[in-house]
């Protein structure tokens, strides 16, 4: 290592004081740390007087310099201020360390201010110009090597503060050791630390530039947090992450091909924390092995292709479920380290199982500790509380018009994408980013540049994220957008916001709204089953049956079903059937695929032990077996997002609340749906076919093993040459009380 020195000058020595060269009023602002430059003043430095090493060590007893390379001694440091600035002539200008006396503690180390700038900058111009691979290059905290010696890396965006510090446990969480040098061109402040690690808890001190300390804020770039309360960054082993030994190769190569519109996606909706819960040591959560140990089984044994998360991303409060996050590159402390989170997906992808987590660029919570005010100005978020401040929620609206905050928020995304090998992202409240006016008043909005309600920034950010995802390979974005928005899953190019599917909130609302209906009436909610058919093309949908519909007081989906125990599970047994049948890729919340009776609680895990009743374990081993046929029969999955995958065959017997449809591959796979939505059993209810000959019966939602009354057709029936529903062949079909039936030509 080659000594550093500043190339900025010393304004000149200090005559009445020529061991150290400094004035009275860069010594103040020193030990008062408020020096705008430190670097110009601390380390090593030439003089007119010789060369000279300053240090700052607040309660050291004494210091002293020696040869980096030998250990010989090159000067002894001289106290210069009660508040522990040192300083001392050396006998020649060399790399060097410090010998500290910390009161009889002897420490020895490399002096931080003895080393150059540490982001080139090319790096800082890309940041400058929001450029979300230099957010992932240059932001956070990173070990390195730097000038031969090993420490880490730090570096924030902070473009108003008066100062920034690096504070941790290296330093006794003192704000005046560790200034950082600003780089102006991107407003990013930069900090090499040597003798320090991964492991190392860290956080910054900001000072605003009215002279205000902020409350500590955690690193937003950080890989790696500690675990909740607790709210300190963590160093994260950045080369042990970045260089992971993933054995999914066979995975991500395929996976573009099973994430398709084309493809059978059935995904396994999780909320992590409370999957399964430990009661023997207090009912904690799994941490990501054990999550890898059982759920993944449990998933691919139920034929789920995917399993999505609920938010992973660090984030303060566990009552959010993870959707106010503050670390939105390090994943949860409460699950292990960020290997082990990288180990959890590499096992699922080994098991054939996708990863998709929920992805939050809406908006953050306002701890003090987090972005908000972050360096003394709404930096992340937009300073009009009417643009800035989410009512609903109590949180901050990121300023996504802001170029560096798109970028940070897309560097986000693409990290999950490409450091930790996740499928798909599912961006949260796309709803609430699109429109100023989202859940507010007239007066609490502010219009766009054309006087609209259309939030063009968030657009163009969404755009941006989804182009940016397309050089990933395989790799997918959904949107969890509720409104009627047009083009949410078109093509950039064509004017669209670029994702690959949206999820289908209205059939979803419609659809719970008709089985939330006494089957005796039914009847006049019939178009409820059906309207969904007609923009089912409109986008490329998921049909959700999410988390947010059995929570705050929404009740479980069987507390959603009418009538007795037995027509409440029959009910589910044939929603779920229609659902699996219907076009769309399918989601499923943890609990629903065995009848959770109570609604979500985070602090709970769903009850298991039902499954050892037959009704409960009966609708199990239905949704194992609808997944099963759903990913094994194209008819079901190929043309999801293409008219010619369906056709109505009785889409208007409301008096019976009996509908039939026809689901292909348009190469010759037909699959026959029929649905018999009261209690009622339909004896000789006749359904034409697109074909004569033999039928099987492949699903029967009533039959026993489910829990059903067993009523059906006896797995087989024959179509016969009578003309019905505009087709020459049909079938008397034996309906059974609140069930579906589907049947596969032979």
């Amino acid at each position: 290592m080659e000594p550093i020195m500043n190339n900025r000058s010393d304004a000149g020595p200090d005559t009445r004081n020529p061991a150290h060269g400094l004035n009275p009023l860069d010594i103040d602002a020193i030990v008062e740390a408020r020096h705008p430059d430190p670097f110009s003043m601390l380390g090593l430095h030439q003089t007119e007087h010789g060369h000279v090493v300053r240090a700052f060590l607040p309660n050291a007893a004494g210091a002293s310099v020696i040869d980096a390379s030998n250990g010989e001694p090159l000067g002894t440091l001289t106290r210069i201020h009660d508040a522990g600035l040192f300083a001392g002539y050396v006998e020649r200008p060399a790399a060097y360390r410090l010998q500290i006396d910390w009161h009889g503690t002897p420490q020895e180390t490399h002096d931080t201010y003895s080393f150059g700038p540490v982001l080139p900058d090319d790096w800082l111009n890309r940041l400058s110009q929001a450029d979300p691979y230099a957010v992932l290059e240059c932001l956070g905290s990173r070990p390195i090597t730097h000038g031969g010696v090993a420490g880490v890396r730090f570096a924030v965006w902070a473009p108003n503060a008066r100062r920034v510090s690096v504070v941790g446990d290296f330093n006794t969480w003192d704000g005046r050791r560790h200034p950082m040098r600003l780089r102006h061109n991107a407003g990013v402040w930069e900090l090499f630390i040597p003798g320090i690690g991964a492991g190392t808890r860290y956080k910054y001190e900001i000072v605003t530039r009215d002279g205000h300390t902020l409350p500590l804020k955690a690193d937003p770039c950080a890989m790696q947090s500690e675990k909740p309360p607790s709210t300190a960054s963590v160093v994260a082993d950045a080369d042990a992450i970045d260089h992971f030994a993933w054995t999914d190769g066979e995975w991500m190569g395929a996976r573009g091909g099973k994430q398709t519109q084309h493809a059978p996606i059935a995904i396994y909706e999780a909320h992590a924390e409370s999957w399964l819960r430990v009661p023997e040591e207090g009912s904690r959560g799994m941490n990501w092995h054990e999550l890898a140990e059982r759920l993944i089984p449990y998933a691919k044994s139920m034929g789920f292709t995917h399993i999505e998360f609920m938010p992973v991303a660090e984030h303060p409060f566990g009552g959010s479920w993870g959707y106010q996050p503050l670390g939105q590159f390090a994943p949860s402390a409460r699950f292990g380290t960020p290997e082990q989170f990288a180990e959890f997906v590499n096992r699922a992808h080994e098991a054939g199982i996708g990863v998709i987590i929920d992805w939050v660029p809406a908006h953050f919570p306002n701890d003090a500790h987090g972005l908000v005010q972050f360096d003394g100005t709404p930096l992340y978020e937009h300073a009009d509380p009417r643009e800035g401040y989410h009512q609903d929620w109590n949180t901050m609206i990121y300023n996504l018009g802001r170029n560096e905050v798109s970028a940070f928020l897309i560097a986000s995304g693409l990290a999950w994408l490409k450091r930790y090998h996740v499928d798909g992202l599912r961006v949260d409240a796309v709803a609430s980013m699109l429109y100023r006016d989202y859940s507010r008043k007239a007066g609490e909005w502010v219009p766009n540049i054309y006087g609209g309600r259309e939030n063009l920034e968030s657009i163009a950010f969404l755009k941006r994220l989804n182009q940016e995802v397309r050089h990933i390979p395989g790799a997918i974005t959904i949107a969890e957008e509720s409104t009627a928005w047009p083009g949410v899953t078109a093509s950039v190019e064509s004017g669209g916001l670029g994702f690959d599917f949206k999820w289908n909130m209205g059939w979803m609302h419609d659809t719970l709204h008709y089985m939330q209906e006494d089957p005796v009436y039914r009847q006049y909610h019939h178009h409820l089953f059906t309207f969904g058919m007609v923009y089912a093309y409109s986008e490329r949908f998921v049909l959700p049956l999410s988390h947010d519909e059995v929570v705050h007081g929404k009740g479980s989906l069987i507390g959603k079903m009418p009538g007795d125990r037995w027509q409440k599970f029959a009910n589910l047994r044939a929603y779920l059937s229609f659902m699996w049948t219907h076009p769309g890729k399918k989601l499923l919340f943890m609990g629903g695929e065995f009848g959770q009776v109570a609604e979500f609680n985070h602090d709970e895990s769903p009850h298991w032990h039902l499954l050892d009743d037959p009704f409960h374990g009966g609708l199990q081993k239905l949704v194992r077996d609808l997944n099963l046929l759903y990913v094994g029969e194209p008819a079901l999955h190929k043309l999801d997002s293409d008219p010619r995958g369906f056709e109505w065959i009785i889409g208007d017997d409301n008096a019976n609340s009996v509908f039939a449809y026809r689901r292909t591959d348009a190469e010759g796979r037909d699959v026959i749906v029929v649905c018999n939505m009261t209690p009622v059993p339909r004896i000789g209810y006749r359904v034409g076919l697109p074909r004569g000959g033999r039928w099987s019966e492949v699903l029967n939602s009533d039959a026993a093993i489910y829990g059903g009354s067993n009523t059906g057709n006896g797995g087989v029936i024959h179509a016969d040459d009578f003309a019905s529903h505009g087709r020459q062949q049909s079938a008397a079909l034996t309906l059974p009380p609140l069930a579906t039936i589907v049947l596969r030509a032979d």
